[in-house]
């Protein structure tokens, strides 16, 4: 039983063990796009599913390490909030972080993680699609992982699921309401390195 177990460990570490891979990209782009799941309600409202995209820039500043900034969008539909019905929440702004991404073997994947800070702000909008509030900008953070499935030369794709936070308050003619916002998201990703 004792060898069997070290075979099986033999293979898992030889398993993971990265190729020496072409390091020659130090900035890509990437936009990605998919839904999002609120995991609470936003200051009482339950959020239906909703959709987001990015686009970010990469800078690579070590063979596995690199910095990410760029700009999201998500939006998330309600039928009844305290603002009244058929309203929309979006979150916009800036996303900026670390990102940690290492090849699986002698294959064309990789897996990553990335770890970062918002500063983004919510805007609430009615039927017509006009602003009705806004709650200015702050800072949240966010997390995820994912894979990197190279599909040419510098190209690839990226499946990630992340966590997205922000809390911000809405100041409005009844008062102050505290918006915490917080959900996954399911990411897909395009590539592009140079």
């Amino acid at each position: 039983k004792t060898l069997k177990l070290f075979i099986l460990l033999i293979f898992t570490i030889t398993g993971t063990q990265v190729s020496a891979q072409d390091q020659t990209s130090t900035f890509s782009f990437e936009l990605n796009a998919g839904p999002s799941f609120a995991l609470q309600e936003l200051g009482g409202t339950d959020l239906q599913t909703g959709l987001g995209f990015e686009a970010l820039l990469h800078y690579r500043f070590m063979p596995h390490l690199g910095a990410y900034a760029g700009w999201g969008w998500n939006k998330f539909a309600s039928d009844e909030t305290f603002l009244g019905s058929d309203v929309d929440f979006e979150e916009t702004g800036y996303v900026f972080g670390l990102q940690f991404r290492h090849p699986i073997s002698q294959s064309s994947l990789s897996w990553y993680v990335r770890a970062g800070g918002l500063y983004n702000h919510i805007e609430v909008e009615n039927g017509d699609g006009d602003i009705i509030e806004d709650t200015g900008h702050g800072l949240g953070f966010h997390a995820g992982a994912g894979l990197g499935i190279e599909v040419a030369d510098t190209w690839s794709v990226t499946p990630s699921v992340m966590f997205h936070s922000l809390s911000r308050d809405l100041d409005g003619d009844g008062g102050s309401t505290s918006l915490d916002l917080s959900y996954l998201s399911g990411r897909v990703g395009f590539v592009k390195s140079f």
